[in-house]
C-alpha cells in the first residue's frame, strides 16, 4: 500500500504558534497553523517538491473562538509563500520571507493576517 509519505519523502507536518506579542506576552498555542509543507534537508520550504506535489501541500489555521480555516500553501511569481483559502486574494496571508526561512523547532517565522505582522515559533515538525 502506498502513502502519502512515500509519495513526497520531504513532506513534513508543521506546528506553528503565537509568539510573544502586545496583545499576548507569553504567547498562545492555541493560535496558530498546522502546515504541511515539503522540506529540505535544511529545514527549508522546498519550491521543488512543492510544484510536484502542490495538491498535498495544505494548512489550517487555528484560534480560539473561531473556526478553523482550511487552505492551500501557495507560492507566487517572485518566489513569496502564502496561505490561500478560497479563490481571490481577499482573505491570503503572505509570509516574510518563507522561503529562507528554517521550519526547525525553536526557530520564529512571520505571516501577515488582517494587514498586521505576527510573530509564530515553530513548535513542532514531524513526518505525518
Amino acid at each position: 500500500m502506498t502513502t502519502l509519505q512515500d509519495l513526497t519523502p520531504t513532506l513534513r507536518h508543521i506546528r506553528l504558534s503565537l509568539a510573544r506579542e502586545k496583545d499576548h506576552p507569553e504567547g498562545d498555542r492555541a493560535e496558530g497553523y498546522d502546515v504541511l509543507a515539503p522540506l529540505t534537508n535544511e529545514g527549508r520550504l522546498d519550491a521543488d517538491e512543492w510544484k510536484s506535489h502542490r495538491a498535498s501541500c495544505r494548512v489550517r489555521r487555528f484560534r480560539t473562538g473561531e473556526g478553523d480555516l482550511i487552505g492551500r500553501l501557495r507560492r507566487k511569481p517572485g518566489g513569496q509563500w502564502l496561505f490561500d483559502y478560497a479563490e481571490g486574494d481577499r482573505d491570503d496571508e503572505l509570509g516574510f520571507q518563507l522561503g529562507e526561512e528554517r521550519f526547525v523547532t525553536g526557530e520564529y517565522v512571520s505571516i501577515a493576517r488582517n494587514g498586521a505582522m505576527h510573530t509564530y515559533q515553530v513548535a513542532r515538525v514531524e513526518r505525518p
